[in-house]
């Protein structure tokens, strides 16, 4: 039976030590948030976000704009929040309304105020292996492995899904880590005979019940990244949980597993662009 491999309460712990962390800085650490539109799945994060700053002692500021706003009011934002000197982490929450492009708004921000490591600078700086900040899904992946004693050195990883969130700078992680990494998506030919083969398979996919028991390798580690609501309302990832279960060594519950972590990561890299900014 696989071990859980239990975010939530990592997330707790990491979050303390955030907390001391912040006390210690000649100011709380500031995160802006830009939030266009009516999404509710963004309506829900960024209040999860703003809970989890009070929890830290991180100031937060929601810019909430409706969805009609123009790309040249998402721009002029950002240049304010990029001069704004009590501002020290700037978060554009995507999806943005549809007739919008995110790429110039993203592009726009001050490299060092992009806490979600989107700016050009930023993934070019994590390719090369010299981040800035660490993307915050592929980060808290990375930790919740390293608390859990999960081997990456020299191991096979296999990735579901290419997006510059998740699959990509993942893969460049992991890479940057010795492990041998194989990223899919939606036209990989025989998927099951890759993810056979993986020690450590992270599914970012967005498709409930995709990964099934006999795509999984004996004791493999199962990081489930997505989280799908179904018809009813229940929350599911990638995984077929009851299924896989029984033959992974380690599985990540949905929810509960990955998300935690991201948002944990996400304050991570507001504390260090405070520390960047207060020189400390």
């Amino acid at each position: 039976m696989a071990i859980k491999l239990d975010g939530a309460a990592l997330a707790a712990r990491l979050k303390e030590q955030i907390r001391l962390e912040a006390a210690s800085l000649p100011r709380p650490p500031m995160l802006a948030v830009v939030l266009a539109g009516e999404d509710p799945a963004s309506q829900i994060y960024v209040r999860g976000k703003e809970r989890d700053c009070a929890e830290c002692g991180i100031l937060s500021r929601t810019h909430r704009l409706p969805a009609d706003v123009s790309q040249e009011e998402l721009l002029s934002l950002a240049s304010r929040l990029n001069h704004d000197k009590s501002v020290d982490g700037v978060l554009v929450q995507l999806p943005l309304p549809e007739g919008l492009d995110p790429r110039p708004v993203l592009h726009a921000l001050a490299p060092e105020k992009d806490v979600d490591c989107f700016h050009p600078l930023n993934a070019g700086l994590l390719s090369l292996g010299e981040p800035r900040f660490l993307p915050c899904t592929p980060a808290g992946i990375l930790t919740l492995l390293d608390e859990y004693n999960v081997p990456i050195r020299g191991r096979r990883c296999v990735i579901i899904g290419r997006s510059r969130l998740v699959g990509r700078p993942l893969a460049q992680l992991l890479t940057a880590r010795d492990g041998t990494v194989t990223l899919c998506h939606s036209r990989t030919e025989d998927l099951p005979f890759l993810t056979r083969q993986a020690d450590v398979l992270v599914c970012a996919a967005g498709r409930p019940g995709l990964v099934t028991a006999d795509m999984v390798k004996p004791g493999a580690a199962v990081i489930d990244v997505s989280m799908n609501r179904v018809p009813g309302g229940t929350l599911t990832g990638d995984v077929d949980f009851p299924g896989v279960e029984p033959i992974a060594g380690f599985l990540t519950p949905v929810p509960g597993g990955v998300g935690p972590m991201t948002r944990a990561c996400l304050l991570q890299n507001v504390l260090r662009a405070a520390r960047l900014r207060q020189s400390v």
